[in-house]
């Protein structure tokens, strides 16, 4: 290890976990508030130079929440990404969408934490050096729309060490949806990512561990949406399952090869619009009177789900289609890549966008705004809960019309070629 070293990084974790007894986001079925928590929820910052990555443990965050938080912090906007880790075991993160009863004094909290963890990041950088290699498919991680689909195998792992011999930082990250923790689920949890992290933690000690979910929108641990439909506890979505994979994920995180990065830093940004396009065919109040009826007949979960529906036919999807406008980042961290979109991604983006380059390269979805699925059009056909159903819970008025995600994808595309050109 040199003595010096061009680079500084530094890195912090922050508190976000509010008290019992807020309605939780990520299941339609889940009507009841929480109860206490399992495990911390937190804000999550690695500084490195003049750039940051902030990831909290909530389903999603709001752009405009996320617009505030890298306005107040202190590096600049456009080399600042927000990103959530889409647990389904936190508080409703974004007003007006994910779940109703969202609290605003939770997501004033939300936003001073992630303000707090990137500027305790920045504060505390001194000279590093970055080592970083992939790790193996942990096999924990299934398609959940085709059987045997695609997948994104790549454990990508990122060490960040001071050059005093101190450790900084560990960031790690799979492509898997964070729904081991069923609707029954009552307490706040960061889900699987946590026992991750705490491996990372336990193996390197003094790093701070961050954990990103990669693009997971047709990812899970094995688990359709329709099978979470439900309140009723299975032996399979428990804390301890939750537990086995998070451990799988962080053995091959810990068993990649790492090599050493030597660089400097960049980043580059892209704003994109995507528009909506209705995919429900008869006549919303119609909709609303067949699924209302559907709910006076099902049981107590499915009839919460026909209901928001309902609600939503009669409100939310009354809404202008105007465009919606998502931010794609590309940072460059002295050679490791890490690409940044919007909602909800599939593992197929993932792949188009790293490409065949023989490098370590993050690509992960869930940042600077959650607006709901961005489906790739070869997608749309298959229709299912992702496709047609998803924007309702979401509180968009319509689906993201096809084309979305290969506008993403396009975008990620440039910015990188943008970085390279840099580099060269």
């Amino acid at each position: 290890m040199p003595e010096q070293s061009p680079l500084l990084a530094g890195a912090a974790v922050v508190d976000i976990t509010p008290p019992a007894g807020l309605m939780m986001s990520g299941y339609a079925a889940r009507t009841q508030p929480a109860t206490g928590s399992h495990d911390a929820l937190t804000a999550r910052a690695i500084a490195v130079g003049d750039t940051a990555i902030v990831v909290a443990d909530v389903i999603g965050l709001h752009e405009d929440s996320c617009a505030r938080i890298r306005s107040r912090c202190r590096l600049p906007d456009d080399r600042v990404v927000v990103i959530a880790t889409h647990t389904h075991g936190g508080p409703v993160s974004m007003a007006a969408r994910g779940g109703a009863g969202w609290d605003a004094g939770f997501l004033a909290r939300l936003e001073d934490g992630c303000v707090e963890a990137l500027d305790r990041a920045v504060a505390a950088q001194r000279p590093a050096v970055l080592s970083a290699g992939t790790g193996a498919n942990p096999g924990v991680a299934f398609n959940r729309r085709h059987d045997g689909g695609v997948i994104d195998p790549a454990v990508p792992m990122l060490r960040i060490d001071g050059v005093d011999g101190s450790v900084i930082a560990i960031l790690a990250a799979h492509a898997c949806h964070p729904v081991v923790l069923a609707a029954y689920n009552r307490q706040y949890t960061a889900d699987f990512p946590n026992y991750v992290r705490e491996a990372l933690q336990a193996a390197v000690p003094g790093a701070v561990a961050v954990f990103m979910t990669g693009c997971a929108g047709d990812i899970s641990t094995g688990h359709s949406p329709h099978s979470s439909i439900s309140t009723v506890p299975t032996a399979d979505r428990t804390f301890a399952e939750a537990e086995r994979l998070g451990l799988r994920i962080a053995a091959s995180a810990l068993a990649a090869t790492l090599h050493r990065l030597d660089g400097g830093i960049s980043a580059a940004a892209e704003a994109v619009e995507l528009d909506f396009e209705r995919n429900e065919t008869a006549p919303l109040p119609a909709l609303a009177a067949e699924w209302r009826g559907k709910a006076a007949e099902s049981d107590p979960a499915w009839a919460t789900l026909y209901d928001c529906w309902a609600d939503w036919a009669g409100t939310i999807a009354l809404q202008p289609l105007t465009p919606w406008t998502g931010k794609v980042t590309v940072l460059d961290w002295a050679g490791a890549r890490l690409s940044f979109m919007p909602g909800e991604m599939f593992a197929q983006s993932a792949l188009n966008v790293r490409g065949d380059a023989m490098r370590v390269h993050f690509v992960n979805g869930f940042a600077d705004g959650v607006p709901g699925y961005i489906p790739p059009e070869a997608e749309y056909p298959f229709g299912g809960y992702e496709v047609l159903e998803a924007h309702r819970y979401y509180g968009l008025p319509a689906a993201f019309a096809a084309g979305s995600a290969e506008r993403l994808e396009a975008a990620a595309i440039r910015l990188n070629a943008q970085l390279d050109r840099l580099r060269s």
